[in-house]
């Protein structure tokens, strides 16, 4: 599940500053909305590094395995939530995210074996919230092609979505919509 991370469209794209990000969501997500560790399994920066958000994630992904994560209301127990920094409403990710994202998605569809048009979704599509942003979100359908292109595989087939704009933007920095509810375990 696509998500952005609501926070400004930084301009460094180094290792420590994507560091710093996820130290900083850590923080936030730890002290602020009280979760064990990061609700995302995994936060690209906008420098194109790839982070583990919840702790053991990649290990999990190695063994084909998940690791329950607390980014989005009802669909936690079965998806991947990847952050992409910066706030998506109408500018584009760089283009080391994108390539990231578009590598990312093709390895956990390869390791997980599902479809990329049927399984590539934006947070908005099962909560109300403007996450990822309509500049990214308009750009999934790019991303389900992209990611089968390089499994070798073409599905027709298009995952319906939700109509952009329409939706409640972040309230605050690292705010990007529904993503526990108060009896959920996995927070």
């Amino acid at each position: 599940m696509v998500h952005h991370t609501a926070s400004a469209n930084a301009t460094d794209h180094s290792l420590e500053h994507a560091l710093g990000l996820s130290r900083t969501i850590q923080n936030f997500h730890m002290d602020t909305n009280g979760w064990d560790d990061i609700g995302q399994q995994l936060t690209i920066s906008r420098g194109g590094h790839l982070m583990e958000g919840r702790n053991r994630t990649l290990e999990a992904i190695g063994a084909g395995t998940h690791v329950v994560g607390a980014h989005t209301l009802g669909q936690n127990d079965h998806t991947i939530g990847i952050e992409n920094e910066g706030t998506y409403t109408t500018v584009k990710p760089t283009g080391a995210l994108w390539a990231k994202l578009v590598s990312t998605c093709a390895r956990l569809c390869d390791v997980y074996g599902p479809e990329p048009h049927a399984v590539i979704v934006g947070h908005r599509d099962h909560n109300a919230t403007a996450c990822p942003g309509d500049a990214l979100y308009a750009l999934l359908p790019r991303l389900r092609d992209q990611v089968a292109d390089r499994l070798g595989e073409r599905y027709p087939a298009e995952v319906p979505g939700a109509v952009p704009g329409s939706l409640p933007g972040p309230r605050f920095t690292s705010d990007h919509g529904p993503a526990v509810g108060p009896g959920d375990p996995t927070r």
